[in-house]
């Protein structure tokens, strides 16, 4: 089974101001990989209570940050063969992606499409306890890029099999 390309944003926090401080993938062949963004100089807004979710501060994005340009660089070259990618949170992950790229003065090349139309009924009823079994089962990390994406497609892959089984 090829599993579907899952994307992650961790963000400064919620809402109006937010933007991405981590972006990470899950791709086809079950890697993973994550970046920080660089936050550009108008990029103030900073939730102390997003901070205590992903654990990563404002100074760490400044010192081992991506420059954004890099980091639209890199989805392009990651995703543009694939074509599209996956996202649980697709308005929150949409809209910072597009702020990513508009400040990178780039396009996309390619799609950011909602987790859910993947889903059939069966995996849906059991997407929340095999999510949570796995983060137990696997001792994840919640709430980093990387690691949040992999969770996903792992969560994806086992409701599956769940929901296919007699």
């Amino acid at each position: 089974m090829t599993l579907p390309t899952l994307l992650d944003i961790e963000a400064s926090g919620f809402g109006r101001g937010s933007y991405p401080i981590e972006i990470g993938l899950a791709r086809a062949d079950g890697s993973c990989c994550a970046f920080l963004v660089q936050p550009l100089e108008e990029w103030v807004h900073w939730d102390p209570k997003a901070e205590l979710l992903h654990g990563i501060s404002r100074a760490r994005l400044m010192r081992e940050g991506l420059p954004i340009a890099q980091v639209a660089r890199w989805l392009n070259d990651e995703l543009s063969s694939v074509g599209v990618a996956y996202s649980d949170s697709w308005g929150y992950d949409n809209t910072w992606l597009s702020l990513l790229f508009h400040h990178a003065g780039m396009l996309p090349a390619f799609r950011l499409e909602t987790l859910r139309i993947l889903l059939d009924d069966g995996q849906l009823a059991l997407w929340h306890a095999t999510r949570e079994a796995l983060v137990n089962e696997l001792g994840i990390h919640r709430h980093r890029a990387g690691e949040d994406a992999r969770l996903l497609q792992l969560t994806y892959l086992r409701t599956r099999e769940l929901a296919d089984s007699p």
